[in-house]
């Protein structure tokens, strides 16, 4: 199991474009169209189960929202910020 990181950790090490909300973090992705948050969603999916960490997640018309956290642990922990920091080099390409 992975350890969970302490609130200044958390704030240390929290990417870019993302949000502590409690004991998850979380980043809504926006796209031109709809399809491209479908297609953004599917390759979350894809590196999550590479990954063996699942977020939570919500596709709205023009937007993703992704969800960490690491249930095992009751809280975040750097698998979460490791897959953040995935998902952010996904979204720049």
């Amino acid at each position: 199991m992975a350890d969970l990181l302490s609130e200044d950790e958390v704030e240390e090490r929290l990417p870019e474009g993302w949000e502590r909300e409690g004991d998850e973090i979380v980043r809504t992705f926006e796209f031109d169209d709809y399809m491209k948050g479908v297609n953004f969603a599917q390759l979350t999916g894809e590196i999550a189960e590479a990954q063996v960490h699942h977020p939570e997640m919500t596709i709205g018309y023009k937007e993703v929202e992704i969800r960490f956290t690491t249930h095992d642990a009751g809280g975040i922990t750097g698998k979460d910020i490791d897959m953040a920091e995935l998902l952010n080099t996904e979204a720049r390409t």
